[in-house]
């Protein structure tokens, strides 16, 4: 049982797929970052000196400390419900570039992907039924009409 453990997680798509999600995890990290510190301030300033991280709305005053709170971290250390919008535009930005990403390594690998190449035909059309048939049919299987040529 342990040797076919080891044989399981040895083979090529397992690794790969291990390094994939440690990756995968460090670069949303970085694009984390790069929306919420590099991305959202400025946005935040042409709106106003707006705080994305701190648009929320209050659902339910809480029990620890009453409103109004000033900052999401207020509410939530109060003990508030609340409804965090400004957490989601973020999370969307994020989401947005991160596809933006993918596309764009998607679609430059696909660059340098060899192209298909075409396999020579080995059938051909029946001229009467437009079935497909064998390259040296004389006859057609599907109407038996005799092919010439």
């Amino acid at each position: 049982m342990l040797k076919g453990f080891r044989d399981f997680m040895m083979r090529g798509n397992v690794l790969d797929l291990a390094v994939a999600v440690i990756i995968g995890a460090a670069f949303t990290k970085v694009v984390n970052s790069f929306v919420e510190d590099i991305i959202m301030p400025p946005i935040g300033l042409v709106l106003g000196k707006v705080d994305f991280s701190n648009l929320f709305m209050v659902l339910r005053e809480g029990a620890k400390a009453p409103g109004p709170y000033a900052t999401l971290a207020d509410a939530r250390a109060g003990g508030a419900a609340t409804l965090n919008y400004g957490l989601f535009l973020t999370t969307v930005v994020t989401f947005l570039i991160v596809g933006f990403v993918v596309y764009s390594l998607v679609r430059s690998a696909a660059r340098f992907t060899p192209k298909p190449v075409e396999a020579p035909a080995n059938t051909k059309e029946c001229p009467y039924c437009l079935s497909k048939i064998a390259l040296k049919a004389t006859r057609c299987a599907y109407c038996t009409a005799e092919i010439r040529g």
